[in-house]
């Protein structure tokens, strides 16, 4: 009997009662602060001014803060050079990943089990931040997107994800195809990837995402502000630079006045929050079905 027709005791009722209300309790706690911001960024900042506490439902409806978001230059700068990233880093390192998993999963390949021993080693291992800075200096790709793209073009951590999706598939496919005369290449690109498409989908997101929250390393090999990416903009606006928090406040008209500068200052905080997270969050549904089988890979054989 299906587990579907079998019948539900009280215990396990009151089981999936409990977990349903941790999880929506859980999801509440995540969401919120993202709500509040969002509430904050289109409230009134006389309101915002008064209000110690926290705001449940917006308090006189505006968006002026938004007008100067996006009249600000860097931010539209910000995410041309994000989607630069995301594009081209993803897309290199897609590429390391496949080719090299492809060859790892096949069989009799010389010191296949060396290479991946000094793969994991590096998972471990590294040289620290000073050495690395010194690295990237002495190739001279300072403040160049090369700085960026070009240590993050290899994961381990993906490749080995990627070979064990790729052993598990079945050898006869292969041996088919080869008989057939199929190359190493059409092998990758008309079997392997196609039916890795659940795989490569949580990986791709991975990588993407990775891109999009970047900001450690363009703080240590950028100084061009033209090459910021988003997340490196706003951390520029939250921390280091008022004016550049309000570089498009001149571009528009806004209710915004001297009393209300502390609190108008806020607001475009959190606009900004509001602006460069909800994309990358729009994202995630549409991906969300490959999670359970692609990241769950890793787990199925070594």
């Amino acid at each position: 009997m299906s587990r579907h027709h079998q019948k539900r005791t009280p215990g396990d009722i009151v089981l999936d009662t409990v977990i349903h209300v941790l999880l929506i309790f859980l999801a509440l706690i995540c969401l919120y602060p993202l709500y509040q911001v969002v509430v904050v960024s289109i409230s009134d900042p006389s309101t915002v001014m008064k209000k110690n506490g926290l705001l449940l439902l917006p308090q006189g409806i505006q968006f002026d803060a938004y007008k100067i978001v996006f009249a600000n230059k860097n931010i539209a700068t910000g995410f041309m050079n994000t989607i630069f990233y995301i594009v081209v880093g993803t897309s290199l390192q897609f590429l390391t990943t496949v080719m090299t998993a492809y060859v790892l999963a096949k069989k009799n390949v010389m010191l296949k089990k060396a290479i991946m021993v000094y793969f994991t080693i590096t998972m471990y291992f590294g040289g620290g931040i000073i050495p690395f800075f010194l690295l990237i200096n002495r190739m001279h790709l300072m403040n160049t997107p090369w700085a960026i793209l070009l240590p993050g073009a290899c994961s381990v951590w993906n490749i080995i994800i990627m070979r064990t999706q790729f052993v598990n598939i079945p050898d006869g496919l292969k041996e088919v195809a080869m008989i057939d005369g199929a190359s190493d290449f059409t092998i990758l690109t008309r079997i392997l990837i196609p039916l890795s498409g659940a795989v490569i989908a949580v990986l791709v997101l991975f990588s993407a995402v990775g891109y999009w929250n970047m900001w450690y390393e363009p703080m240590i090999f950028l100084t061009k502000r033209s090459q910021y990416p988003i997340q490196s903009v706003l951390r520029e606006i939250l921390i280091d630079s008022n004016e550049q928090m309000m570089a498009g406040a001149g571009q528009v008209q806004t209710k915004f006045t001297v009393h209300t500068n502390a609190a108008a200052m806020t607001l475009v905080k959190y606009a900004n929050i509001v602006v460069c997270t909800v994309p990358i969050l729009v994202i995630y549904p549409f991906l969300q079905k490959y999670f359970v089988k692609g990241v769950m890979v890793g787990s199925l054989k070594g």
